[in-house]
């Protein structure tokens, strides 16, 4: 059993959801992750998704493109972001690790030594927003090949055909974006969200993770009434950005939100 697999079976056994934050690997600079990669996980994360720079993320709101920006200053690239997952299993062996981000590294790169390198480092999965399943055909069994789950994106407007074969391709689980639009934006409808993630559990058993637009506790708790897991980027983000030069802030300001998120999805469940 895979660690994202573990992990979804140990709090279904507790009648809990995960909760999943999301940082760009780098912001605000390099040395900042590892430490708060660590941070995150004892404010209660079960899964990290790290964010891989990328100069143009089509699916980010301004505050993670900003964050992907300060990375890039530091020329923070895929295999710098692989460094540092291989140094947080240095003393975590059990929190699953996704890589979050776009096409163009991991063809630089190449599937291959990307799934092998990432695979040895202790990445558990990869979510690459501009790789929809049909154009996946190598690059799924070349990451199921070496234990990493391929996750892929479920929008609004996916009808019951797409669906199927966006869960058919995936594994771990699938991410449903809760609303139409870019992260960090407003407007989330949780009724909508509730309906949708009906149709698609009609359509696999994973998990099913929703993200785009939790910004408090009070949005989380709301979520895990009907969804397997909760992810949450640009409101952590948001505290990096909000404390420039000051890291020990801005990681405390994360684990405090990220703290009463965990325990308000916990009093709800």
């Amino acid at each position: 059993m895979s660690r994202i697999a573990g992990v979804f079976a140990a709090l279904r056994g507790q009648g809990r959801q995960a909760l999943i934050p999301f940082v760009t690997a780098g912001d605000p600079e390099p040395g900042a992750t590892l430490p708060l990669m660590h941070a995150l996980v004892e404010a209660g994360a079960d899964i990290i998704e790290l964010g891989v720079p990328f100069s143009d993320p089509m699916a980010d709101g301004p505050v993670i493109q900003r964050a992907s920006e300060r990375a890039l200053e530091h020329h923070v690239a895929l295999h710098d972001v692989i460094d540092m997952v291989r140094q947080f299993r240095e003393t975590n062996q059990t929190t699953p690790v996704v890589l979050m981000g776009y096409l163009n590294p991991l063809e630089v790169m190449g599937y291959d030594t990307f799934a092998e390198t990432a695979s040895s480092a202790g990445v558990d999965g990869v979510l690459t927003v501009d790789i929809p399943p049909e154009e996946g055909e190598r690059f799924v069994p070349v990451m199921k090949a070496k234990g990493i789950d391929p996750i892929f994106l479920i929008a609004p407007t996916s009808h019951r055909a797409r669906i199927e074969r966006i869960t058919a391709a995936a594994s771990g689980f699938v991410y449903y974006v809760s609303l139409k639009g870019v992260t960090g934006a407003a407007n989330l409808s949780l009724d909508s969200v509730r309906e949708k993630l009906a149709e698609i559990r009609e359509s696999t058993d994973l998990p099913v993770g929703v993200g785009f637009g939790i910004k408090d506790a009070q949005t989380a708790a709301a979520m895990a009434q009907f969804a397997d897991a909760v992810v949450v980027g640009s409101a952590l983000v948001s505290r990096i950005e909000a404390n420039p030069g000051d890291a020990v802030t801005a990681t405390a300001e994360i684990k405090a939100l990220l703290g009463e998120m965990r325990a308000a999805m916990d009093a709800a469940a």
